[in-house]
């Protein structure tokens, strides 16, 4: 299954102020919005994308021929270092996962169908689910799970885990699910594994800091008067984008280097688009997703 782009004709609205110019997709997934980028620029524009997932850099190597195009392996907290001394006139970011990482159980990703409990966005490297799952003490499961997750029943599911590896170790998706199932029952739309799941995986890659560190890099990757639109799909992503372009930036861990203040260096232009009620329909995984656009002074 292809992944459905969101919010991409806005996005491109805002981003692509120059359609000769340089451009980076910082979360290529499998290139939905660097097709579409490419479509829309001229001969002489380019377009970089990175990616974490070897498998979405491979695929972006072997179905993207356009010679204005390349891809690079890496996490985008890391572009600065991947991408030396290079300037750009508009980086987008789309966060989350991308609808090919829920569509394929082998990656772990979600409680829908039965698969090894991995959750790494780069499962070349650091720890899976299962690995963490099946050896964190109980206190930290539960703060990751209240941290990352919001849930409510956090103590009862880490406790619940703990009691279920004890037995048999944890390792498909499906062993997990049947842990949260023994704790919270199905009341609405919502899956009682969701939130679950979301933290898992934002603990297990770090989610949350590298989003921190690549926002700090977005200064001295856009050119003046550049573009950064970003595209979140939950409250956590969504109030570090926007905490980070406010002048008090005293939340960001202090291994974060920011030499200036941020609201000097960026002004909003846009805040808190949604998608259409028509794009949801399409698409309904679009339905939380909210994206902001700043654009350097």
């Amino acid at each position: 299954m292809l992944h459905n782009p969101v919010l991409l004709e806005e996005s491109l609205a805002y981003l692509l102020s120059d359609l000769s110019g340089a451009y980076l997709d910082l979360t290529f997934g499998r290139g939905s919005h660097s097709l579409a980028i490419l479509s829309a620029l001229s001969q002489q524009g380019e377009l970089i994308a990175i990616d974490q997932d070897i498998e979405a850099v491979e695929y972006g190597r072997t179905h993207i021929t356009d010679k204005r195009f390349s891809i690079l392996h890496g996490n985008y907290s890391e572009a600065e270092s991947l991408i030396p001394s290079k300037k750009f006139n508009g980086v987008l970011f789309d966060l989350g996962t991308c609808s090919t990482h829920l569509d394929n159980s082998s990656r772990g990703f979600s409680f829908q169908s039965n698969g090894p409990l991995d959750m790494r966005m780069n499962n070349t490297q650091g720890l899976s689910a299962s690995d963490w799952l099946n050896h964190a003490p109980e206190t930290e499961i539960s703060e990751v799970l209240y941290r990352y997750g919001n849930e409510k029943a956090s103590r009862k599911i880490a406790k619940a885990i703990i009691e279920a590896r004890n037995k048999t170790l944890l390792k498909t998706t499906f062993d997990l699910v049947r842990v949260i199932e023994s704790i919270l029952y199905r009341t609405g739309r919502t899956h009682p594994a969701t939130k679950t799941f979301q933290a898992i995986r934002i603990h297990i890659n770090d989610e949350l800091h590298h989003l921190e560190s690549a926002l700090a890099s977005v200064k001295n990757l856009l050119t003046p008067k550049g573009i950064v639109a970003i595209i979140s799909f939950h409250s956590l992503e969504d109030r570090i984008v926007k905490n980070f372009f406010k002048p008090d930036v005293s939340f960001f861990p202090k291994d974060i280097p920011l030499n200036i203040s941020v609201s000097e260096t960026f002004k909003c232009i846009a805040k808190k688009i949604k998608p259409s009620h028509e794009e949801v329909q399409k698409n309904p995984r679009s339905r939380s997703a909210v994206m902001r656009v700043f654009q350097k002074i």
